[in-house]
């Protein structure tokens, strides 16, 4: 045999062996089902982000966790990137699926706001992995695409803010409700972004709903109406 079909030979036998490998698990168990190893590297890059100080997250690193070659990955997701678009289509589907409910269920505008503050701190209290997303800390050394997404997140939360708080500027006869509620909007966001910085930079000792009752009867008073 020659050593180009001996080395085709070695290739082919490597890619069967990955194959092999994420049919079949350690214990005989069965290869996951379509979409479920999608899933399961997602799980698993999220829970990687959650441990406080870690460094950048490697590909190596995550195909070791989940104990499956690099290669295994790539059949997945075309790079590691679109792995960070994955988590960040959950957070949009999660939080902003919530926001449209609260849209929809809350008439009084001022608790609409309180409450969307409230479910996006939530969020990434209950999610610490997530958050390091949100913030962009996970996002460092990654395709700038990403970091883009996630500021246009935050211009969304800033826009649903901004159209509630016009609306209790209107109802409280501002004389430039536009203008107040653009501010006010702004100042929120900014407010929500520094929770879950400062949650994420502590290394999650601080949480994103500490004293929040407290800021938003700061931000959002009872009497605006």
């Amino acid at each position: 045999m020659s050593s180009s079909a001996s080395s085709s030979t070695a290739a082919a036998s490597t890619e069967a062996a990955s194959e092999g490998a994420e049919s079949t698990e350690s214990g005989g168990r069965k290869r996951p089902k379509p979409g479920e190893r999608r899933v399961q590297i997602l799980q698993a890059l999220a829970t990687m982000l959650e441990q406080p100080g870690a460094e950048r997250v490697t590909t190596a690193a995550l195909a070791a966790r989940l104990e499956v070659s690099e290669a295994a990955l790539y059949r997945h997701f075309a790079s590691k990137a679109q792995m960070f678009e994955g988590l960040i289509e959950f957070i949009e589907q999660s939080v902003f699926g919530l926001v449209n409910q609260l849209g929809e269920r809350e008439p009084d505008p001022v608790l609409r706001s309180r409450k969307l503050v409230t479910l996006l701190l939530q969020f990434g209290e209950k999610n610490p992995g997530m958050a390091r997303v949100m913030v962009g800390d996970a996002l460092v050394y990654e395709n700038e695409r990403l970091q883009q997404r996630m500021n246009l997140f935050f211009d969304k939360i800033e826009s649903a803010l901004r159209q509630n708080l016009r609306e209790i500027a209107v109802l409280s006869s501002a004389t430039t409700p536009t203008v107040d509620a653009q501010a006010d909007a702004s100042v929120i966001t900014a407010f929500c972004m520094g929770r879950l910085q400062r949650f994420a930079r502590s290394g999650f000792k601080r949480p994103p709903s500490e004293n929040l009752d407290h800021g938003l009867r700061l931000l959002l008073p009872d009497g605006r109406l």
